[in-house]
Parts: C-alpha cells; sequence; structure tokens
C-alpha cells in the first residue's frame, strides 16, 4: 500500500511541476499544445510498446519444446493470478537481464536474455520471471506511460519557454525564469526516474509474494548486477538497441543495464532502478514475513 501510494505522491509532483511551468510562463496556449504533443507521443509508444520493445531486444518467440521450462514457470504463474499467459520471447542478448512490455495483461509479452538463462538456477528463474509478471497485472506499462507523457510535456514547454523569452508577464524575473527552463526537464526527469524506481520496488514485492520465493530472486539481482559488471569491466559492451543507455526501453528491464555502475551521491537521483543492496533488504524482509529466515 505504501510502494502504491509513493507513485501517487510522485505522479502527483509530476502534475504540479507541470501546472507551475504553465504558471510561471503565462502561455496556456504553449501547455495546452505541449499537454497534447506528449500524449500523442505517448499513447503510440504505449500502444505499440510491445512490438517495439521485442524488436529493439532482437528477440524471438521461445521454442516450447527447447524452453519447457519457461512455458512451466510462467504457465504456473499465471494460473495462480488467473491471468492469461502472456507471449514469451528470447534475446541473443548476453547480458543478464529480462523484461516484461504489454498495454494489459491481454496483451503481455516477457522476454529473457540468453545470458540471464546461463546465469540462473530454475528458483531463481522463477523469482525473476515472477517479478516481470507483476509488472504486466500492476499495469506499470501504464503507470510508466503516463509519467513520460507528463515529463515530455514539461521538457516540451521549458523549451517553449526558452525560444520564446520566458513567459510575456511584465513583472516576472528573468533569472528566475530562465533557472525554471532548465531545471523543470531535470526535475521532471528525476520525478519520472522515481516513479520507475517505486513501480520496481513493487514488483520486487507483489513479485516474490507471488513466487514464495523472495531469497530467490535476491539471488538472482545480485548474480545479475555481479555478471553485468564483470562484462563492463571486461569491456565487453555486446548488447541490444533496447539496452543501450540511451534507450527508452532501458528501463524496463528487470535491473539496470551494464549493472547501473552509478552508486551514490546525487546520481542516485537519475537512477533507473533501485540500488540492489537495497532490493535484496527489502526481498529479505518479506522473507522474514514468510517465515523463510529468522
Amino acid at each position: 500500500m505504501f510502494k502504491s501510494a509513493k507513485t501517487f505522491i510522485l505522479l502527483a509532483g509530476l502534475s504540479g511541476l507541470l501546472l507551475f511551468l504553465g504558471q510561471t510562463f503565462g502561455n496556456r496556449n504553449g501547455l495546452i499544445v505541449g499537454l497534447v504533443i506528449a500524449l500523442v507521443m505517448n499513447i503510440g509508444s504505449y500502444w505499440f510498446s510491445d512490438k517495439l520493445a521485442i524488436k529493439m531486444a532482437r528477440a524471438q518467440p521461445a521454442d516450447q519444446r527447447q524452453y519447457p521450462w519457461y512455458y512451466e514457470i510462467i504457465q504456473s504463474l499465471a494460473m495462480k493470478m488467473n491471468a492469461p499467459m502472456p507471449r514469451l520471447f528470447i534475446s541473443p542478448s548476453p547480458q543478464p537481464n529480462a523484461f516484461a512490455t504489454g498495454r494489459n495483461p491481454e496483451h503481455a509479452a516477457v522476454c529473457v536474455n540468453q545470458g540471464l538463462i546461463d546465469l540462473l538456477d530454475r528458483d531463481e528463474m522463477e523469482g525473476v520471471l515472477a517479478h516481470e509478471l507483476s509488472h504486466v497485472y500492476n499495469r506499470d506499462i501504464l503507470i510508466g506511460s503516463v509519467a513520460a507523457t507528463i515529463a515530455t510535456a514539461i521538457t516540451f514547454i521549458a523549451r517553449l519557454g526558452f525560444f520564446f523569452g520566458g513567459g510575456d508577464g511584465e513583472n516576472r524575473n528573468p533569472i528566475a525564469s530562465l533557472a525554471m527552463i532548465f531545471l523543470a526537464p531535470i526535475a521532471a526527469f528525476i520525478l519520472q526516474m522515481a516513479v520507475t524506481r517505486s513501480r520496481e520496488t513493487q514488483a520486487d514485492t507483489s513479485g516474490a509474494e507471488l513466487s514464495g520465493k523472495p531469497l530467490a530472486l535476491a539471488s538472482a539481482l545480485r548474480k545479475l548486477e555481479s555478471g553485468a559488471q564483470s562484462m563492463a569491466r571486461r569491456g565487453d559492451l555486446r548488447m541490444t538497441p533496447a539496452e543501450a543507455p540511451t534507450s527508452p526501453f532501458s528501463s524496463l528491464y528487470i535491473a539496470a543495464p551494464f549493472g547501473g555502475l552509478v552508486r551514490s551521491g546525487l546520481g542516485n537521483l537519475f537512477r533507473s532502478h533501485p540500488q540492489t543492496a537495497d532490493r535484496v533488504r527489502n526481498l529479505e524482509g518479506i522473507a522474514r514475513q514468510m517465515g523463510q529466515i529468522a
């Protein structure tokens, strides 16, 4: 409940920043135009997110005869939730990672990287897949699209303010307006990343409850981080376009591609995923509640 409330507060913060920016520049038409453009861009992305993400990950449909365990795990978890079976894909990426996408449970897809298959045991894989299905059942693609829509509108309006002089108010402080032009998009991005981190933590919690194996998911997250960072240190930067640092799909993955090497300080504000240590502590707390550890 608290994690869902946190997401709501963050989205409200983004909305408040959008309205404040519109008031600051006093350009109601610009506010409307920016919001419409953002809606068109992000609704289109939301509607076709599954197809785009799968294509960018260079994934292919998983053959049930070759990956029977994949289908068995997903079918079992979907039955627990009384939810439809998503489409299953395999990406050739050596990065140990996975993601889920789709606008609703009826149009969902789950994709695992070959690097993840090579790294995890069955219980750990079940923990990861339960996490990914939780994203679908929690409607996180919709929530992420709402956050992206507002953040895009804020950036667009700030750029309008830059090109049109920061508003038309006679008593407006030009320094304050200029500061808003540059700081508002940064603040919007930080809030958008905070929404993403909040949903990752929520998916950890609900995924652990779905699989009943929080410690397996914790073990998987530690392996994902160490495996990805080991590849980065070796200079092995093989990746699909979906995993590129600039890709809008990189935040879909269960862990930041290449292990999220930014670890402390102000850099944490720009992280798309929570720190692995924090996620493990959360999962260990769930395991205690389940009586799995003292």
